[in-house]
């Protein structure tokens, strides 16, 4: 009798379980397929305007679940970039769509000898909501200025990857605020 009634207990149970894990399956496919779109402003980025483009390159081929787009004249920007004669500096995402933070392209940096798209590259990476990783290796994108003037790193590396990724992603870690401080990238 209690084998009776267990039997298609257990049956539906298994069914659930596997109409679960498609479904937890068809989000991570789905949000792959469907990335957080953030638009940058580079319109007052002068000289840096290129670099900032070869920048969002670097993130768009590293990451999938946000993509950097530019924003056409008149919309407003989650990321804006501004050439200045300061140092390098940016503030603290992850943005999210209609927020906003910006990103300084600090002349100062590349007057020291920096990279300038190193220095994109990882200005973009705050916004995305990278903090800094000082001191540390050229390999290391987050690692700005310690990985030294000859380094011209620009790739995250795959930790830096997976962080946005999260950030990025589906769940509690996809959907915190942009903190908004604003990180100097002095070492």
């Amino acid at each position: 009798m209690l084998r009776r009634v267990l039997t298609p207990l257990l049956v539906a149970l298994s069914a659930l379980a596997l109409t679960l894990a498609g479904t937890v399956t068809a989000s991570a496919a789905e949000q792959s397929q469907n990335p957080t779109v953030l638009y940058y402003d580079s319109s007052q980025a002068a000289e840096f305007t290129s670099v900032v483009a070869s920048a969002v390159d670097v993130w768009n081929s590293s990451v999938d679940n946000v993509r950097l787009e530019p924003a056409s004249a008149g919309q407003r920007a989650e990321i804006r970039v501004i050439a200045d004669d300061g140092w390098p500096r940016a503030h603290l995402g992850p943005v999210r769509p209609g927020g906003q933070v910006t990103v300084w392209m600090g002349r100062q940096g590349t007057a020291e000898g920096h990279d300038p798209l190193r220095i994109a590259a990882h200005e973009l990476g705050h916004s995305l909501g990278l903090p800094d990783a000082k001191p540390g290796p050229c390999s290391s994108l987050m690692s700005g200025s310690t990985g030294g003037v000859g380094c011209t790193n620009a790739q995250p590396n795959a930790s830096e990857q997976a962080r946005v990724e999260a950030n990025y992603g589906g769940g509690l870690a996809g959907q915190q605020a942009a903190d908004g401080q604003l990180l100097v990238d002095r070492h």
